[in-house]
C-alpha cells in the first residue's frame, strides 16, 4: 500500500467529516492501514493559524481539536527535520512562496509519499507525486 501525506485542508475536512472530500478519497482515508497516512507537523501550526485568523471555526479549542485529530490510529505525525527544512528551500522548478506548503511538499518528496490535496498550485507542481481531492 502507498504512503500518503495529507495536506492541511484534507486533514481538517477528513477529521471534521465536513463532506468536502469526494467519496473516493474519503473511502481511501477511512480504510487506510495503520501507519500509511501522514501529517506534517506544520499542519498543526497551520490549523492553529487558521483558527487565530478566524478563517475556520472548530467544534472545540484548537489544542483539543489537534490532540483529538491526531489520535486516529492510522495517522503518523511527521516531525520537521533539518533535511526537510533544507529541502523546502531548494524545491526544483518554480514553487510558490507559502512556507507551510513548501514544508509539506518537501516532506512528501523526501519520504516518497503521495500528497493528497485539492490545492491547484500543488497539483500543478510536477516535482511531487499528488492525488487530487477535488470533487
Amino acid at each position: 500500500m502507498k504512503n500518503f501525506l495529507l495536506d492541511t485542508h484534507i486533514w481538517i475536512w477528513w477529521a471534521n467529516r465536513s463532506g468536502r472530500l469526494d467519496k473516493k478519497i474519503m473511502k481511501l482515508l477511512d480504510n487506510a492501514d495503520s501507519g500509511f497516512l501522514h501529517i506534517s507537523t506544520i499542519s498543526c501550526w497551520e490549523v492553529a493559524k487558521l483558527v487565530q485568523k478566524e478563517k475556520i471555526k472548530l467544534s472545540e479549542p484548537v489544542n483539543l481539536w489537534i490532540k483529538c485529530a491526531l489520535t486516529a490510529p492510522v495517522l503518523v505525525l511527521e516531525q520537521l527535520t533539518p533535511e526537510t527544512s533544507i529541502e523546502s528551500t531548494q524545491l526544483p522548478g518554480n514553487f510558490h512562496n507559502d512556507p507551510a506548503d513548501q514544508i509539506i511538499v518537501a516532506t512528501a518528496r523526501l519520504n516518497n509519499y503521495t500528497l493528497i490535496t485539492a490545492d491547484s498550485l500543488i497539483l500543478d507542481y510536477q516535482y511531487v507525486r499528488t492525488m487530487s481531492a477535488r470533487s
